[in-house]
């Protein structure tokens, strides 16, 4: 008999949930293991259960207490480090593309559109595909990635720079030293990255930095 593949899905949106769980109910060879609503869930999550294959929502609550967007940039390089076999395959909204250039950058696997219809459908095949080392994207999202760039160039930020961009959406009241905590490096280093952003970007300050970088697509835009 085919070994299962385990599935956790991370989605604020209890109908999204139960859509997936229900595309997925008759699929043999995969079995839904855990879900959460909040980012600060997903590292219990994953260390309680044996999964095999992340669905990952990228604009979720960082908890409860915490409405500000999970900093999905900075949270899957983690993941992937303390869990190397994790896969993990984006559903999302949007479809910038430095977002999602962004994303696959971080080490996720696919990048699903929501109102992708066909791909919902087929997720079963999808998530075993992509289980066993493919690379899933959407019609929609793959014709991003190829889009010519026109006219002005849109500012390059280092994955770093985004990485420490998107901590900061979620953490707008933290510390440069709690920055630094978080991405376990010295707060000068926080700093240098921060002021590169902010030239590269045309901005001044933090808070203009993640406004600039969420309207540009290169972290997670806020929720509607």
């Amino acid at each position: 008999m085919t070994n299962k593949i385990h599935v956790a899905i991370l989605d604020d949106h209890p109908s999204i949930v139960d859509g997936y769980q229900y595309r997925l109910a008759g699929v043999e060879n995969i079995e839904i293991v855990a879900t959460a609503g909040y980012g600060d869930q997903l590292e219990t999550l994953l260390d309680d259960n044996a999964v095999d294959l992340l669905l990952l929502d990228i604009n979720v609550p960082t908890s409860i207490e915490n409405n500000n967007p999970y900093p999905i940039l900075y949270a899957i390089p983690r993941m992937l480090k303390k869990h190397p076999e994790l896969n993990i395959l984006v559903i999302s909204m949007h479809n910038q593309r430095t977002l999602i250039q962004a994303i696959m950058d971080a080490g996720a696997s696919g990048y699903i559109l929501k109102d992708d219809r066909e791909s919902i459908q087929k997720l079963g095949e999808i998530i075993t595909s992509v289980n066993s080392g493919g690379i899933y994207f959407s019609s929609e999202s793959y014709r991003q990635l190829l889009k010519k760039k026109q006219e002005m160039e849109p500012p390059v930020l280092t994955p770093r720079q985004q990485e420490v961009l998107s901590l900061c959406a979620s953490k707008p009241e933290a510390s440069t030293a709690e920055l630094a905590d978080s991405l376990n490096v010295a707060p000068s280093t926080v700093r240098n990255l921060l002021s590169n952003a902010y030239v590269r970007l045309g901005t001044r300050n933090r808070h203009a930095a993640v406004s600039k970088a969420r309207q540009l697509g290169m972290i997670t835009p806020e929720s509607n």
